[in-house]
């Protein structure tokens, strides 16, 4: 595959990560451990894996006028992300809220802000872009019309598309139809499916419903269980990458896909990218955050 380069259009948040032992009762004012601030937003991450595994990466997406979008948009230039296309919007900078327990896992709100304020006239920067691109991520933190509008334009480019539907929302049948490769969680993959999808059993049971969505591969990511990939063959399941040491689970999945992104980048088959994914998930979960813990390439080669 390797001619062009990756572009990532999504969300750009900047997270407060609140570690604690337990969520707050209703009513209840809790005290917590500790709080750290870093990038994030789906697609800024993904972005980020991209670009720490040395492929060129290109982000659009929009950040207010505001200290956190500076932060964010410097941060991004430091992992080696293409900015240029990001622009400055009259809303605030999204916001992630993430609540970080002793047990790693994670719950978390985002406040969109400047990640909606997509309209039509973006899609002709977004044109220009992709017409020079190799591969397209995809998540659904901006608005539905301007994703389907993209994958319209990709698909007509023969760009390869990937599309993280998550958070899961309603999106056009026909453009899932255009899709080359899907990615979801269990609760994700049960929206979409219309089963209940909670583990591998289930993913097994029902993952045609979802294979049968998009012209491409599905992935199924079950955190601890591994993931399963999808393909007009059957399945695979693949494997989780063991570690002892977990922290926290936060930017798992988003660095799954930009790992696979680079893996399919480089030639590698569906499966391979798949194994090397899982490996860079388990290297995230070892640190506290997202950007910060996602691992460059000589860390996978290590590993």
């Amino acid at each position: 595959m390797k001619e062009g380069y990756i572009t990532v259009i999504g969300s750009l948040n900047y997270d407060m990560l609140i570690n604690q032992e337990r969520l707050p009762y209703k009513g209840e004012t809790y005290t917590a451990e500790s709080i750290t601030y870093e990038g994030g937003g789906k697609g800024s991450n993904q972005a980020v894996q991209c670009a720490k595994l040395g492929v060129p990466t290109i982000i659009l997406g929009k950040v207010g006028n505001d200290n956190f979008g500076e932060i964010l948009v410097k941060n991004l230039s430091r992992y080696g992300v293409a900015t240029q296309y990001i622009e400055k919007s009259s809303c605030a900078t999204g916001v992630g809220i993430v609540h970080v327990l002793n047990d790693g896992s994670v719950y978390a709100t985002i406040v969109a802000g400047a990640n909606y304020d997509f309209g039509q006239d973006d899609l002709i920067k977004i044109k220009e872009v992709i017409d020079k691109s190799q591969m397209l991520i995809l998540q659904m933190e901006i608005p539905i019309p301007i994703i389907e509008a993209t994958i319209k334009m990709a698909h007509e480019k023969g760009v390869y598309i990937i599309l993280n539907a998550a958070p899961a929302k309603t999106i056009s049948v026909d453009v899932l139809g255009l899709v080359d490769c899907l990615v979801v969680n269990e609760s994700e993959a049960t929206f979409y499916a219309g089963e209940r999808i909670d583990d591998v059993t289930t993913a097994i049971n029902h993952y045609k419903r979802l294979k049968d969505l998009v012209k491409g591969i599905v992935i199924i990511t079950l955190g601890e269980n591994g993931s399963i990939l999808c393909s007009d063959d059957g399945y695979q399941v693949i494997p989780v990458t063991s570690v002892s040491n977990v922290i926290e689970t936060t930017g798992a999945g988003d660095s799954y896909i930009g790992t696979f992104a680079y893996a399919k980048y480089q030639g590698y088959t569906d499966e391979q990218a798949c194994i090397l994914a899982s490996k860079a998930a388990a290297i995230t979960i070892t640190k506290v955050g997202a950007q910060c813990a996602m691992p460059y390439l000589d860390d996978l080669e290590s590993k």
